[in-house]
């Protein structure tokens, strides 16, 4: 992999450095304006923090950066970050695989271990794709799947999943009692990455995606159906015997739920034979907290790899 240090992962405008600092210090001032506005110190678990603008932060100073820009713009600040000599992990899709950008690490932690611990930038995966690719993973791995086949994928996310931009959809009085599909036509932005890496696995077969809104804050649940090349006497033991020894990996004999996986840093999975179709299938469903294992958690998962810390420090399974 060619060193991020060289590298130029692209820029942004002068422009959008500044609405990025103005984004930033708004949603500061919005949780601390008692404190100042274009920097503050925040009492956070018995800490003083200091927030202070990006082209301001010690990076010299840092053996590690989680870079949670907006998507388009986190790339440039990748690659001041590795300039200073840090070590990145990127929560934006910049870097992740089929967004134009080779040769980083897509952190699936328990996937690419290896990978990740001596990687200089590791792309942190979207919500999405990690319910998705964690439940996908054994069977592509095993060899089980029809080639040629369609993947089909429904997945409900919670509100959190949409970020903090305040829109009218989001609103409580618009997602309470509801339920809606949207990114409809196989059009979601996640499908880049989730299909990049599945060529990458040597997966040939397509992948039918549809998102949904959930009326909860947080969760994703995601159900699967796959065809088999052949029936297979005990189809789950191709994912127990991937997840073995896994703390973060889940295989339950019940279908998993939101309220068993909000706030760990897990996927909790089970697979079920479908009975009454013509063609060997199953039934895979994959729950994940899609603000720790499919964000923050396994970006810290990521980062203590590539620390060389325990792998599950600080973090709830």
């Amino acid at each position: 992999m060619t060193s991020a240090r060289t590298s130029n992962f692209g820029s942004c405008s002068s422009g959008a450095a500044y609405r990025l600092r103005r984004r930033r210090s708004r949603a500061i001032f919005a949780s601390w304006g008692s404190l100042g506005y274009l920097e503050t110190t925040a009492r956070i678990a018995g800490r003083d923090l200091t927030y202070s603008s990006v082209e301001d932060a010690p990076l010299d100073h840092a053996e590690l950066v989680f870079s949670a820009l907006p998507h388009g713009a986190s790339k440039q600040w990748v690659n001041v970050a590795r300039e200073h000599g840090a070590r990145v992990v990127d929560l934006s899709s910049d870097l992740r695989p089929g967004n134009g950008c080779e040769g980083i690490p897509y952190g699936l932690s328990e996937l690419v271990r290896d990978s990740v611990k001596t990687a200089d930038i590791v792309a942190n995966p979207g919500c999405y794709p990690t319910s998705v690719l964690f439940a996908l993973a054994p069977a592509i791995a095993a060899d089980i799947l029809a080639q040629g086949s369609i993947i089909q994928v429904s997945a409900a996310s919670g509100v959190s999943g949409a970020g903090n931009s305040p829109k009218r959809e989001l609103l409580f009085a618009e997602v309470s009692q509801d339920f809606r599909a949207y990114g409809v036509g196989n059009t979601h932005r996640h499908l880049n990455e989730m299909r990049a890496t599945l060529s990458t696995w040597g997966a040939d077969m397509d992948i039918v995606f549809t998102p949904h809104l959930l009326p909860v804050s947080r969760g994703i649940l995601s159900t699967m159906v796959v065809e088999l090349k052949e029936p297979l006497k005990d189809p789950v033991a191709v994912w127990r015997d991937a997840f073995a020894g896994e703390p973060f990996l889940e295989l339950t004999a019940e279908p998993p739920a939101l309220r068993d996986v909000i706030h760990r840093n897990v996927v909790r999975i089970s697979v079920t034979p479908l009975a009454s179709v013509r063609r060997p299938s199953l039934l895979i469903l994959s729950a994940i907290d899609n603000l720790m294992k499919g964000a923050a958690g396994q970006a810290v998962q990521n980062a203590n790899l590539m620390l060389g810390l325990d792998e599950t420090a600080g973090l709830p399974a």
